[in-house]
């Protein structure tokens, strides 16, 4: 088993960085997330809300793991939130639900406002259970992966942030609100640089550190545009 803990600090408001953080696929760092869907939300009666979202990766192993090892290289993921909105404070939980016995990370997510802004924490349990002498690679490739998807992650969550500042300095009614994050994801891949968007074909899907791929991102997610 190997272990990951990291904390990071927005200067935003905490209702501000939860926002974006639930708002966060699709976006251009985030081009191994295939699909993300509610399959439950509810109130609780202390006033929390609870959500269950099940969230659609694509992956692949490294080239050292033996051949057919997974069936296909796309894995489930189950996200379990908590949102306080009097605590204000956000708990989060994730895990994969396939491909456990190569390998299984469970990671949690904590968001809480302070003084100076949100405080992010993030940990994270990495596990394989293959055996022939490969769990401890595989563990330390996992591991490694789940630290160069944080650094994107944030990359991701920083961008909803922007789009969110920028919304609410644009005059509208509630009911337009969604829709003009939406179309400033859109004018956000047009800004961007061709040459960071673009992909090699030959790119592990699984490569979070490779520069995300162009407008696909959104059509996914919203349509065409």
């Amino acid at each position: 088993m190997r272990f990951f803990s990291q904390s990071f600090l927005y200067d935003d408001p905490w209702s501000i960085v939860s926002l974006a953080f639930f708002l966060r696929y699709p976006n251009p760092y985030a081009a191994h997330v295939v699909s993300c869907d509610v399959v439950d939300r509810q109130h609780t009666e202390s006033g929390t809300l609870l959500t269950t979202r099940l969230i659609l990766k694509r992956g692949a192993l490294p080239r050292w793991a033996p051949k057919g090892i997974i069936s296909r290289a796309e894995s489930w993921v189950i996200e379990e939130s908590e949102v306080d909105p009097y605590g204000k404070v956000v708990r989060c939980r994730t895990k994969n639900l396939d491909h456990v016995k190569v390998m299984q990370i469970v990671e949690t997510q904590l968001f809480e406002q302070t003084s100076d802004g949100t405080l992010q924490t993030t940990e994270a349990y990495v596990t394989s259970k293959l055996g022939w002498g490969l769990t401890r690679r595989i563990e330390n490739h996992g591991l490694s992966r789940f630290k160069a998807h944080v650094q994107r992650s944030r990359q991701g969550v920083s961008l909803m942030l922007d789009l969110i500042r920028q919304a609410r300095l644009q005059p509208m009614t509630l009911g337009s609100y969604t829709s003009h994050l939406h179309s400033d994801r859109t004018s956000f891949t047009s800004n961007v640089p061709a040459s960071s968007l673009d992909v090699d074909e030959n790119t592990c899907p699984e490569d979070h550190t490779s520069p995300p791929q162009s407008g696909r991102w959104y059509e996914r997610f919203w349509g065409s545009r």
